[in-house]
């Protein structure tokens, strides 16, 4: 069978080759520390669990959704209100499985082949995936140490953005962790402006952010509604990965082309499911932010303690990611983490993973208590990876 040139650009799944080294591992009974995929391990709320199981004891629900229901998206409104201080109506406002599915088939929406696209290096894999999937051609916008890992659009060449058609923009960053500030996005804004750019900003983490900093939707900020969109996610707020929940939200003739695309290839979400959304995004928020501080007390617990053995890494500014750098005498970042894990039975992300410049660090995900963080910081110190 001779497949399609789309699919033979995919690479192999990194996250497989770990797992299979992992399951080896765990059958000769070693101690796994499994710091490498972004799945929270906080418990959805109670309300929000039930919310499904009632709507899913009525057989009217069972049947196609078609459409999202006018309850769901005054839902997401009424929560930019509450949320984020930013109005927006219904008509901003379309559902997606997960901003992994949205963001695989905007490009569809946007581009045509050899269309030019800009992407953040290191960025999620699935950015890379939807530009290629519409054909465009891609330009990498570097996000570097020197930069706080915040983009520079000063390194985009003027000819480079009169071509492109949209900017991904990605605030927290997975895999940097890195939080973007007003001054960033109004140069990002200008810049989409100036060059007739949309901008799609990811915001999968603003509820993950640390050190008293608040997390704001990119709508937030003056010129975004017209020159952008977001998509924002239940998954890490809520918990609520296995539900795929996402939303586009933002300028309504985007947010019309997108709902056309996804009423050729689905049925609507399933509504006990967009019952579930609504629970979520009308009732308390106590524990997104316990579930924030958390977090940070992991991002502490692995920084600090990965400091402390000679691991010389910067503190996450937010999402539940940490980027650390690979020991010189590595030649890959894949080398590393097989390394690692054979040694001390910690798994973490290669960063070649992330895009072109993502070669030299790799990915923690902070999916274990503080107190199994510390025995995995233990774990690497005892392998003595980071002194041969």
């Amino acid at each position: 069978m001779q497949f399609s040139k789309r699919v033979a650009a995919f690479g192999d799944e990194i996250f497989a080759a770990l797992d299979d080294r992992k399951n080896e591992l765990v059958a000769q009974g070693r101690t796994i520390y499994n710091l490498s995929v972004g799945t929270p391990d906080f418990e959805v709320p109670s309300h929000i669990r039930q919310a499904l199981i009632d709507a899913a004891a009525d057989p009217d629900n069972w049947k196609y959704a078609l459409h999202d229901l006018p309850e769901l998206k005054q839902a997401v409104c009424d929560y930019y209100h509450r949320r984020f201080d930013v109005e927006i109506t219904p008509d901003m406002v379309c559902s997606c499985y997960g901003t992994q599915e949205g963001m695989g088939h905007i490009g569809m929406v946007l581009c045509d082949e050899g269309d030019t696209v800009l992407l953040p290096t290191p960025c999620y894999p699935v950015f890379i995936t939807g530009a290629a999937m519409a054909g465009a051609t891609i330009h990498y916008y570097p996000m570097t140490e020197e930069t706080n890992y915040l983009p520079d659009v000063t390194t985009i060449p003027d000819d480079v953005a009169d071509r492109a058609k949209y900017m991904v923009v990605s605030l927290p960053s997975n895999p940097m962790g890195s939080v973007g500030t007003a001054e960033t996005y109004a140069q990002i804004i200008e810049f989409a402006r100036r060059h007739d750019i949309l901008v799609i900003h990811d915001n999968a983490y603003s509820d993950i952010i640390f050190d008293g900093r608040m997390g704001r939707s990119f709508l937030s900020y003056p010129g975004a509604a017209q020159v952008g969109v977001e998509f924002f996610s239940l998954s890490k707020s809520f918990d609520m990965t296995g539900a795929r929940v996402s939303f586009l939200v933002g300028r309504p003739d985007v947010i019309a082309a997108f709902h056309k695309l996804r009423s050729q290839i689905d049925y609507g979400m399933f509504l006990p499911i967009q019952h579930a959304a609504i629970a979520a995004l009308t009732g308390p928020l106590d524990s997104v932010r316990r579930q924030c501080a958390d977090y940070q007390a992991r991002r502490d617990a692995l920084c600090n303690g990965l400091r402390s053995i000679g691991w010389d890494c910067r503190d996450s500014q937010g999402s539940m990611f940490m980027w650390a750098p690979v020991p010189e005498r590595y030649a890959t970042s894949v080398d590393f983490c097989l390394d690692l894990m054979d040694r001390s039975g910690v798994i973490c992300t290669p960063g070649s993973s992330f895009g072109p410049a993502g070669e030299g660090h790799v990915r923690f995900a902070l999916v274990l208590p503080p107190d199994q963080i510390a025995k995995a910081v233990a774990a690497i110190d005892a392998s003595g990876i980071l002194k041969s």
